[in-house]
């Protein structure tokens, strides 16, 4: 009998919710070895990590585990990586080390020359997909900002109202001063240091360094 390493990951409690939790793909995996006679060894994880990063503890324990004649079975490509590069390099480096990969969504199986081809195909649609999120996720944060909504931590200069950010009239002279002697030619350093000498506190209560006067002068010019 074939052996088979399985591998799950979720990156958020909403992937969890939203049908692709660690017990379905664990379900599912299972599920294909019965069907497939194949013996599960054993599966690894990943939860809460990103499939951005390819220095994950589980899906490295995966790859080293899938030796020759073993299938690496996962439940989608996204789920064992979101770039291309490392979905290549996780290929290429289970090609030398004789196994197999196995990816149930997609119906992917890289035994044969049709299934390798859509599994790069594969990769290659979902970069595409993250760098879409990434982008719409930009605009919206850009979006925020322009229209003074909070869409991050409260920049210094600003006070929290909800949703929006309101200015802050002790922070933004704060503010001006920095500038005006940023103008005068003093460096960042030397602003923190006069900053920290008159007790002015950082928005988190704590002293200042120079990068954080670089973004306050950068925010406030």
């Amino acid at each position: 009998m074939s052996k088979a390493i399985g591998y799950i990951r979720v990156s958020t409690q909403k992937q969890a919710d939203e049908g692709v939790s660690l017990d379905a793909q664990r379900a599912k995996i299972e599920a294909w070895c019965l069907a497939n006679d194949y013996e599960l060894a054993g599966i690894h994880c990943d939860e809460g990590i990103s499939g951005t990063k390819s220095d994950r503890d589980g899906v490295l324990a995966a790859m080293a585990e899938a030796g020759k004649g073993t299938a690496l079975v996962v439940h989608s490509l996204s789920r064992l990586t979101r770039g291309t590069k490392d979905l290549i390099s996780f290929a290429d480096k289970l090609e030398k080390q004789g196994a197999d990969l196995i990816s149930l969504s997609e119906k992917i199986d890289t035994t044969t020359a049709t299934g390798n081809m859509f599994f790069q195909l594969q990769g290659v649609l979902n970069e595409f997909e993250r760098k879409q999120i990434s982008e719409r996720t930009k605009a919206a944060l850009a979006y925020k900002k322009a229209n003074n909504q909070v869409y991050n931590h409260t920049p210094y200069g600003y006070t929290r109202n909800g949703e929006s950010l309101v200015k802050n009239d002790d922070e933004a002279a704060v503010a001006a001063q920095a500038v005006k002697l940023y103008h005068s030619g003093q460096t960042m350093r030397a602003i923190a240091r006069h900053l920290n000498e008159r007790g002015v506190p950082t928005k988190l209560g704590k002293q200042w360094q120079p990068m954080q006067v670089s973004r306050l002068i950068k925010r406030a010019a």
